[in-house]
């Protein structure tokens, strides 16, 4: 499963779209692989799943997902993940956010499905830009830091240093089963 800030890989982007707007949506990807259970893990919950390039990923299931002992390896699997970030210029003044909201979705039916989505909101601050490159830098809580390249140095005329965002961005991994034939 991809962890929230893999979602902030989008910031690439995110200079371009402030440019023309002080808040801008910026629709993430929605990618579906289908694959079957290789191996349980339930001392720690997790699944393995081996995908048809025979490539193996590993995912976390949620202790409040309850069914989690009806999934069996062999199992047919298709899990769906999708990710959006908003990104808004904060006025002068205004208080920072840092906010972590999770929730876990039983999908009804005979065999096990659920549905995990985290929101995570903050307030980063631009450290630095550098127009020959062209890139920028942000720094956010708890030691939070990230820097990459832009496409449009116009839009690095629009912000500067010390200008602050508001980061929204949502992550959903959506898993369901199928009994193996």
């Amino acid at each position: 499963m991809k962890r929230i800030l893999a979602g902030l890989l989008s910031v690439a982007v995110l200079v371009p779209a402030m440019a023309s707007a002080q808040i801008k949506t910026l629709p993430g990807e929605s990618v579906t692989i289908n694959a079957t259970v290789d191996a349980i893990e339930h001392a720690s919950r997790s699944l393995t799943l081996k995908k048809p390039d025979n490539t193996l990923t590993t995912i976390k299931v949620p202790k409040e997902y309850i069914r989690f002992d009806a999934l069996k390896v062999g199992d047919k699997v298709s899990a769906t993940y999708y990710d959006n970030i908003v990104v808004r210029v904060k006025a002068p003044g205004e208080k920072d956010v840092n906010s972590l909201g999770e929730s876990m979705l039983a999908n009804p039916g005979t065999k096990p499905g659920f549905t995990v989505a985290s929101q995570r909101v903050i307030t980063a601050t631009i450290t630095a830009i550098d127009p020959t490159i062209p890139s920028i830098s942000v720094a956010g809580p708890d030691n939070w830091k990230y820097s990459s390249r832009v496409e449009d140095k116009d839009a690095l005329k629009k912000v500067k240093v010390g200008d602050r965002l508001d980061i929204v961005w949502t992550e959903a991994v959506m898993l369901s089963a199928t009994a193996p034939k």
